[in-house]
């Protein structure tokens, strides 16, 4: 059996539906053309390639803090999606219940692409996550991690970094803000997303640049915390990315069948809930 044929599910992937669902005016990024990505467009790449399930992510690009497309999709999935959204820092705990009633396990915070400036004075928002079990999902790059200690340190609620914490591919495992990334897992309420390779290394070298931190990750936070993720429809690339070859990335990068089996179905299932 290859991983073509083991049961999967994607943890990081996101939905743009424009003619049905039209993007936020405040939205950073517009896609278009080929990375408009419907609900439809999406269940057909999950059934050609063997995925059963998907944690669809809100997206800053495109719709911001305006979840309709999202909802919908859970809403219409047939049980195959669970969802990360996007909010306000002031949301009230009765509209966080509601998204989570609807199948929201996580609310996402993107430092990424805002500056660490844009967490300041979401404690209260960590609040009210820790309290209802839901994920803060964060996507950090580079140092950044240094930066929120206090905040993340100070916070009860369950966390999920993104794309192995987008460390500088070439600054190696020991860099301060992976290292930091790697204390989170003594936590103990610290996920992983091994994702998003093509976001820190080079497209010609996605094995050879992320191997070490991909193992790095494995071996401080155990496989139990550890998920996948494809990162579809894979928008603001500069060069082409396919699904099948980063199946066969997170096969080579995860040899063992067990481990892939643990870290692909396994985890996510507990984790977010799937049936």
């Amino acid at each position: 059996m290859n991983i073509f044929d083991e049961a999967k599910i994607d943890c990081h992937n996101h939905l743009f539906d424009p003619a049905r669902f039209p993007y936020h005016p405040y939205a950073p990024y517009a896609p278009s053309g080929q990375e408009v990505a419907t609900q439809a467009q999406f269940t057909r790449v999950m059934d050609a390639y063997g995925v059963q399930h998907a944690l669809l992510v809100g997206p800053n690009s495109g719709y911001h803090t305006d979840n309709r497309c999202l909802l919908h999709a859970l809403a219409s999935g047939q049980g195959r999606f669970k969802g990360v959204a996007v909010v306000k820092a002031d949301v009230d705990l009765d509209a966080l219940a509601a998204l989570q009633a609807q199948g929201v396990v996580g609310i996402a915070f993107n430092p990424a692409l805002y500056g660490v400036a844009s967490l300041k004075g979401v404690d209260g928002l960590f609040g009210k996550l820790a309290e209802l079990g839901i994920f803060a999902q964060l996507q950090v790059c580079d140092d950044q991690l240094l930066d929120l200690h206090g905040l993340l340190q100070g916070s009860q609620a369950r966390l999920l970094i993104d794309h192995c914490g987008r460390p500088d591919a070439a600054a190696g495992v020991q860099q301060a803000g992976f290292q930091a990334l790697l204390r989170l897992a003594d936590s103990g309420r610290a996920c992983v997303k091994l994702s998003g390779m093509q976001k820190f290394a080079a497209a010609d070298a996605l094995f050879e640049q992320s191997s070490a931190y991909v193992q790095a990750l494995l071996e401080a936070f155990g496989a139990q915390a550890c998920v996948w993720g494809s990162d579809w429809p894979f928008i603001r690339q500069p060069a082409r990315v396919d699904y099948g070859p980063l199946l066969k990335l997170a096969e080579r990068l995860m040899p063992d069948a067990r481990l892939r089996r643990t870290v692909m179905w396994d985890t996510p299932r507990r984790l977010f809930g799937f049936a």
